[in-house]
């Protein structure tokens, strides 16, 4: 299987980017963003640029994908939801949009967020944006799309987020999150748990296109097994 990678210098994307050098069904990954991830690796190419909204020009370089891990995102902290949607919706279906006319055949498989609304009407803010990330993109003629709505994320093998409060938070947390995770893995999964489940949907597929937080747990164990 060949992916494309959006978001891997991010913790989420880290993850992913971490499980699918290490998974033998990978043979190549395409990591598109705006700054470099420092890993060198024969699997690995990336393609580095501040313009994610338009990527008329490498459209030739998409082509021959199986699957696309989107893991690109922002905290809508401190945001109108103009400024919060200008990313989370509008580079997510930029991208996909470029993605689904270069290979139709392609998996999509989305980050989302455990609460987004698909109803796209609800009181808080963030929820109706990703809401209506999610519904724009499985109106696009992919293969296949999934939505997957962590909650809690356990970041591991020293991975960190990007974002300072989130850092902070879970270097407050880190002691008590695996107690929490062993406790209630509905609501906290960590880096590669996420990223496995992701990889067995681009890989294998699912019988249901929204994943929430509580089905992460055993798609993730599930890719683990032999």
């Amino acid at each position: 299987m060949k992916l494309i990678l959006f978001g891997a210098t991010g913790m989420i994307g880290q993850g992913a980017l971490r499980e699918a050098l290490g998974d033998p069904d990978v043979e190549a990954i395409l990591a598109i963003g705006r700054r470099e991830t420092g890993e060198r690796h024969p699997k690995l190419r990336e393609i580095v640029r501040a313009d994610l909204l338009d990527l008329s020009d490498i459209e030739g370089d998409l082509d021959g994908y199986d699957a696309c891990l989107f893991c690109l995102g922002i905290s809508s902290v401190g945001l109108s939801e103009a400024q919060y949607a200008d990313v989370t919706h509008g580079i997510t279906l930029a991208v996909a949009r470029t993605l689904a006319r270069a290979d139709p055949g392609m998996v999509f498989v989305y980050v989302s967020a455990a609460g987004s609304d698909e109803t796209e009407h609800g009181r808080v803010m963030w929820a109706r944006v990703r809401g209506r990330t999610e519904n724009d993109l499985f109106r696009l003629p992919f293969r296949r799309v999934y939505a997957v709505r962590p909650a809690g994320i356990r970041p591991l093998h020293g991975i960190r987020s990007r974002t300072p409060y989130v850092d902070r938070l879970y270097r407050v947390l880190g002691p008590v999150l695996p107690l929490i995770q062993r406790a209630l893995p509905a609501y906290v999964t960590d880096t590669g748990e996420l990223a496995r489940a992701m990889l067995r949907l681009a890989k294998r597929g699912g019988l249901i296109r929204v994943i929430e937080a509580r089905d992460i747990p055993a798609l993730g164990r599930r890719a683990a097994s032999p």
